[in-house]
């Protein structure tokens, strides 16, 4: 199970070094790198939403976006077999493959949605 924290919609994800005892995040979702660190979970909650507070400010002061930009388009990678298999049940249903991984992809976010911290909606 991943760990997620999110604030005023940015998300990060959480780790624990044992190695040196400190809890640590990296925002995601962004082109920049934002790390925080802390030695306890209070700490990291409250580094956490300063690092977002803190890279919004810097943003707004750069006047550049600190959303990351997506194409809207990606390769997916799967074995052969399966690639057949869906090529003939598109062709069966007449749509195209793009249009059922789109179909595919939303169903599995609009389920899965439900167990996670409140996801801007599309």
């Amino acid at each position: 199970m991943t760990d997620i924290l999110e604030y005023k919609g940015y998300y990060a994800d959480l780790h624990f070094s044992a190695e040196d005892d400190v809890f640590y995040g990296k925002l995601i979702g962004i082109n920049d790198l934002i790390n925080f660190e802390s030695d306890s979970v209070k700490g990291l909650k409250k580094a956490f939403k300063e690092a977002v507070d803190d890279y919004l400010e810097t943003c707004l002061a750069l006047k550049k976006s600190p959303d990351k930009t997506y194409k809207g388009s990606f390769n997916v990678r799967i074995p052969s077999e399966l690639h057949k298999e869906l090529a003939l049940f598109a062709a069966i249903k007449n749509i195209s493959l793009n249009d059922f991984v789109r179909y595919a992809i939303d169903m599995t976010i609009s389920t899965e949605k439900k167990g996670l911290p409140s996801v801007k909606q599309r």
